[in-house]
């Protein structure tokens, strides 16, 4: 088979906000998606930068220093940009940072975060109206202090050009799927392999986040039959009942859960249990049968039913989604690196002896 011939493109630029304690884990798993999806390839797709305040390393939760390929000031042109926090955020955004952010978003770039990085684009007001995914000890705190903000408890995120993730891995579950739409899913089947990365999640997927952080301490009773759901999913327990082991009213119950979860009791009740079938779906060889069964569902049907709405793919559908690779050549010739050396091309012309470069083909 010959080489694949295809058009030239420009590799799409990401700057990556470093703030002071940031979670390292989470770095890495935004920037390596994008060296893998250059490896695979054959070409540079993407190109990063390493952004500080002032220049100078910034230093990691765990202590490393990450080094800055650039400052605030003398930042390249950017296509978009990832606030990258971790630890003690409040304390790491500063007024630079503010208004740098203020800039790009004038300019229509592209903005992101990983971990706590959320909580900077929320201050500098560029989150206004969107909604956006954090980090789940913060949920609570940026609820309070940025009500324009549509928080979710999802992994991440995309609304319109704001993309915002969760912490530990799930950048690496955004970074796929951001590459899926701008490359096409075979290229991101084949970095989840090379990554040993058994199931890519999606937006539908939720941060496993401990009530307290989502409700505070001041909710008790709402938290009480909360615990009573999770622990009473194949065998559903009444409205009534739940009322009953809180020593409120039903009504009481309905405007508690109105008030501080967005939903009734019941639809909470159900999205629970949705949740948890979706997990012995994708983790387990169960039968669809028994996993209605055990997670409080009368019928199959029913079961099926609710889970289209809920998740709008059949749960049939979802054990069965499979993306195949297609056979391409290893090796394309050269691209010219010219003069200017970058960290992404240096990375990609490294890799030119493995077996898998240019091992997928690119979706025109």
């Amino acid at each position: 088979m010959s080489p694949i011939s295809l058009p030239e493109r420009c590799p799409k630029v990401i700057g990556f906000l470093l703030l002071d304690n940031l979670t390292l884990i989470s770095l890495a798993s935004a920037i390596e998606p994008l060296r893998m999806a250059n490896q695979l390839s054959g070409h540079e797709l993407y190109r990063w930068v390493t952004i500080s305040q002032d220049g100078k390393p910034c230093p990691a939760s765990d202590g490393l220093r990450i080094p800055a390929d650039a400052s605030i000031q003398d930042a390249p042109r950017l296509d978009s940009v990832i606030v990258c926090g971790g630890v003690d955020i409040q304390h790491s955004v500063t007024r630079e940072h503010i208004q740098w952010l203020q800039q790009l978003a004038q300019k229509q770039k592209g903005l992101g975060a990983i971990c706590t990085g959320t909580w900077a684009l929320a201050k500098a007001g560029v989150l206004d109206g969107c909604e956006c995914s954090v980090h789940w000890e913060c949920l609570t705190a940026m609820r309070e202090l940025f009500p324009r903000v549509k928080i979710s408890t999802r992994l991440f995120s995309f609304d319109q050009n704001r993309f915002t993730s969760s912490g530990g891995t799930s950048p690496l579950d955004m970074m796929l799927q951001m590459i899926s739409r701008e490359h096409g899913r075979e290229l991101v089947v084949g970095i989840s392999e090379m990554f040993i990365y058994d199931r890519i999640r999606n937006e539908q997927d939720h941060q496993r986040v401990p009530l307290k952080h989502t409700l505070g301490t001041q909710q008790p009773k709402l938290q009480k039959v909360v615990e009573l759901m999770e622990a009473n999913v194949e065998e559903p327990i009444t409205l009534d009942e739940l009322a009953d082991y809180a020593d409120v009213s039903r009504r009481q119950l309905e405007r508690l859960f109105q008030k501080y979860l967005n939903c009734s009791p019941s639809r909470y009740y159900l999205n629970l249990r949705l949740m948890r079938a979706r997990q012995l779906l994708k983790q387990t060889s169960m039968s669809i049968i028994e996993i209605a069964s055990v997670c409080g569902f009368v019928s199959t049907p029913h079961f099926s039913k609710c889970y289209r709405e809920y998740f709008n793919i059949p749960p049939r559908d979802e054990r069965q989604e499979h993306y195949p690779r297609s056979v391409v050549p290893a090796h394309l010739e050269n691209p010219d690196l010219g003069d200017g050396m970058n960290i992404a091309l240096s990375s990609l012309s490294k890799a030119r002896s493995e077996a898998t470069f240019a091992s997928v083909r690119l979706s025109s």
